[in-house]
């Protein structure tokens, strides 16, 4: 077969359908019959000049795949199979790809460059192929600059593929000094120079100690800005990537440089090719994630101790940062409203300039009004549409104060352009703006109302006009409409403005969703969002016309259903129809299915609705059956006991939706809907309990689903046992050692980031809902004793939580619940153990004293049936 590969790779390349299926099953069996003579030949294939490309591609291509997949579980299994292979086999795959590097072919050592680095990430962090870096540093130094710039880009990659900690510093400063060389404007070959600042790219985030050393931060950015003005576009380009990866990473360290980047940028985004000027407007975008993260988390306040002092670099450079983003508005394309995936110079900087609003706040107002004033009104319409993105980029950030009086006075002005203005452009962007004025300066929370008697009516005719017009602007009018209802969804009254105007407007957006062109630009869904959130938002006062929607809609549904014999492309279009109609009905359900007047009415159409749910899954696909899964999670709490009827036949999709690994979204929905229908359902659940738990208890153990469903599984073991009360008991064997494990695991994480923190908070408040579930449903029982066992374990839990001291509100509020939970259930029995337990005393004293009144109400209770245990 080694003889054959060549011509192999080529077939299965072919345009001949049947010669490349035989070509991919023979390459197949090979890899299953001998899978380390496989790797070997499409190794040697790789390395072999006198090969053809596309058959050395494939080789590397198929190569790289068996080495690493998306899913983590996958990519486990080739990481295992990997390291299981004899090492002398892999010692020569691992020499023909070292060969390759020197190949002259660029695709070839391209492939190989990206497959070293998949070998690194499995190997270096077992203490394996330690002489890799050592080698490729020593091939830096090689004369025949194709070696070096493929030497430099495995460098990258193994900076992409390896975690810090496995490389050690002195080898880290050998990385740098040999990157940052080929980065020097003394380097005379432009693919040595860009492989080079691609790799920085890659490399700084080993670089935490050399940007801690000033001679070498200095050295680091002087070649970086040098790089800047190389008069190779795409080393320009890469050199303002690794300024934009600076400017999150090492913020701190930026202030000796920061005058210098912004003349840097400055002259990019005003001379430069787009490519390069839209990373310069990044690098401005970075600064300002960066400045409001640090004034969001410290809320403005600094100390001279705070860990991240914010240097006011927007600020300050605000008189000459705002003009440059101006100018870029003026750039726009003239198809960008059509393209969906459309970005470019105009759009990068009203982006960022709508985060340096929320950076400078009001300072930016008076540096932005003038340009607004001086060109909303010229004849050409790319004045107009720059006025108007300005406008619409400063409503967030700046105070309602500063921007109040402004908007009254801009607000007509805006609602006769989006009807009168000739041009496309500026009615889209028109109403994008009115969206965002509705949406930051109008609702329960604004003191001066934008929205009045007096212009509302003008508002809702202008908006509902737009929504006839091209789907690009009409789906803004759709978004504007959104949020100007989402303002009145707290207001309480039982009266709401929009009530006059609420038949013309549903009737409105119903006629949008049926426009032959609803499919471009989510015209369709905007539609369906806006009728959701007016639904929402809507009071008493409409409740019978929300009532009428429901057999609208479920026609609309009902139709999606007759289609039949739809090619792929239909059954996605049918499919992303039917989630929309869900989702309205879900939206519906939760509004009417419970006030008393309408209740009576919705339920005559219960069993109609849940019938056509049931069709929905019968037509199976995964986005339908969220939102329908979604759906009748609302419908079972309205029913309450009486969803007991639809059980039987719904059960089969509820356990394809737990056994939906693949589309864990799904999964994790489908858990929820489990709560769910316990809540409704009570004891009524029993008889499906078995099927339920078996595939809870079996999503858990899978090292196949994604770990974001586990916390909802953990917290709906607490809902059945909530439910079924001492029936719980047969799977206490079960349940309770899963949930011992994973308090384990979750008491202890110390050193985590913070993403790994906020999922560990997740896990720990799924694991005490449980326990509190299982409490609460066995209180009052004789099978009270059979959870005394578990006692100790439980409050070795709380105790160790309490000691790590990285509890969120959340988990502290369930924690201290749980608490008072086995007191009350467990009574004078766990007398003995609550007194030597810490979060009996320390704890609750804390959460007692809390200044969140949620946790302090858990605590009073708690403290009460600990009392009582001990009194007991």
């Amino acid at each position: 077969m080694a003889m054959e590969v060549t011509q192999v790779l080529l077939n299965a390349q072919s345009v001949d359908g049947i010669v490349r299926k035989q070509a991919e099953e023979s390459l197949k069996q090979f890899q299953e019959q001998n899978l380390p003579s496989f790797l070997l030949s499409l190794s040697g294939e790789l390395a072999n000049d006198d090969k053809p490309v596309d058959s050395r591609r494939l080789a590397g291509l198929i190569l790289k795949n068996s080495l690493d997949a998306k899913e983590q579980h996958r990519k486990f299994e080739l990481v295992q199979r990997w390291l299981s292979l004899d090492s002398a086999m892999k010692a020569q795959i691992k020499t023909c790809l070292l060969q390759t590097l020197s190949s002259h072919v660029p695709d070839a050592r391209s492939t190989a460059s990206q497959v070293i680095a998949k070998i690194a990430g499995i190997e270096l962090p077992h203490n394996q192929w330690p002489e890799l870096i050592g080698t490729l540093l020593s091939n830096v130094h090689q004369l025949p600059p194709h070696v070096k710039q493929a030497t430099l880009e495995t460098l990258g990659y193994l900076c992409e593929e390896v975690s810090s900690e496995v490389v050690d510093q002195d080898q880290v400063n050998k990385i740098l000094t040999a990157v940052v060389q080929g980065m020097n404007s003394s380097e005379g070959n432009n693919d040595v120079r860009l492989a080079a600042t691609r790799a920085l790219y890659n490399a700084l985030g080993f670089a935490q100690a050399n940007f801690t050393n000033d001679m070498e931060r200095d050295y680091i950015m002087r070649v970086v800005c040098e790089a800047t003005l190389s008069p190779e576009v795409k080393i320009r380009q890469a050199a303002f990537e690794c300024l934009v990866s600076i400017s999150s990473s090492y913020y701190e360290k930026l202030a000796p440089y920061i005058q210098d980047i912004f003349n840097i940028t400055a002259k990019a985004v005003r001379e430069d090719e787009e490519p390069v000027a839209l990373q310069a407007i990044e690098f401005w975008s970075s600064i300002c994630d960066e400045e409001i993260d640090i004034l969001e988390e410290y809320g403005g306040d600094f100390s001279g101790d705070s860990d991240i002092p914010c240097f006011y670099f927007v600020k300050q450079a605000l008189p000459v940062l705002v003009p440059m983003l101006l100018e870029t508005l003026l750039k726009q394309e003239e198809d960008q409203d059509q393209d969906d995936g459309a970005w470019n110079l105009a759009m990068a900087g009203g982006t960022c300039l709508g985060l340096v609003a929320r950076t400078a706040g009001d300072d930016i107002v008076p540096l932005v009004m003038p340009f607004i004033e001086e060109n909303i009104t010229k004849p050409d319409w790319r004045q107009r549409e720059a006025a108007t993105f300005a406008f619409g980029s400063i409503l967030e950030g700046p105070s309602p104060d500063k921007l109040t009086s402004i908007v009254n006075v801009a607000l007509n002005f805006m609602l006769s352009a989006l009807t009168k203005d000739p041009n496309n452009h500026v009615k889209d962007t028109t109403a994008w703006t009115l969206g965002r004025i509705f949406e930051f300066l109008h609702g329960s929370t604004v003191e001066t109302p934008i929205i009045t008697q007096a212009n509302c009516q003008q508002i809702i005719t202008v908006l509902l006009q737009s929504m006839k017009d091209a789907p690009n602007v009409a789906e803004k009018a759709c978004g504007a409409l959104y949020f100007l209802a989402q303002g009145y969804e707290d207001v309480g009254s039982p009266s709401s403005p929009l009530t006059p105007f609420f038949q013309d407007i549903v009737q409105a957006l119903l006629t949008v969703t049926r426009r032959e062109d609803a499919g471009d630009s989510r015209l369709r869904t905007a539609a369906y969002e806006a009728l959701n959130e007016v639904v929402r938002s809507s009071t008493d006062e409409t409740a019978s016309m929300v009532v009428q929607l429901v057999p609208v809609i479920m026609m609309g549904l009902h139709q999606t259903l007759e289609t039949q014999k739809l090619s792929s492309d239909e059954r996605e279009k049918q499919a992303e129809l039917q989630g929309l109609l869900c989702g309205c009905l879900q939206v519906i359900i939760q509004k009417i299915g419970t006030p008393e007047p309408t209740k009576y009415i919705f339920m005559q159409y219960a069993d109609q609705m849940m019938g056509l749910f049931l069709r929905v899954f019968a037509c199976r696909s995964a986005t339908v059956h969220e939102e329908a899964m979604l759906a009748i999670g609302a419908l079972a709490y309205v029913t309450g006991p009486d969803f007991a009827k639809y059980m039987q036949e719904f059960y089969k999709y509820l356990e394809m939706g737990l056994q939906n690994f693949e589309e864990y979204q799904v999964c994790a929905i489908t858990v929820g809907v489990v709560g769910d229908i316990c809540r409704a359902l009570e004891e009524k659940i029993l008889p499906y309990c078995d099927g339920i738990m078996t595939q809870l208890l079996k999503d858990l153990s899978s090292n196949q689903l994604h770990r974001s469903v586990k916390p909802p599984i953990f917290s709906c073991f607490g809902d059945i046992a909530l439910a079924i009360g001492e029936n719980f008991e047969k799977y206490l064997i079960y349940a309770m050692p899963m949930l011992q494990s994973a308090a384990e695991l979750s008491a202890h994480v110390s050193g985590a980031d913070d993403e790994m923190l906020e999922y560990t908070n997740l896990l720990r408040n799924g694991i005490l809902e449980a326990y509190s579930g299982i409490f609460q449903g066995f209180k009052g029982s004789p099978m009270t004793q059979r959870l005394m066992p578990y006692a100790p374990q439980i409050l070795q839990f709380l105790d160790s939580l309490y000691l790590e001291k990285d509890m969120d509100d959340a988990v502290t509020k369930t924690a201290v619940g749980v608490l008072g939970d086995l007191a009350d259930t467990l009574g004078s029995s766990a007398g003995h153990l609550l007194q030597n337990a810490v979060s009996s005393k320390e704890f609750l004293n804390e959460c007692l004293s809390s200044g969140d009144h949620l946790i302090k109400e858990s605590a009073e209770w708690a403290k009460l049936a600990i009392a009582q245990a001990f009194s007991g």
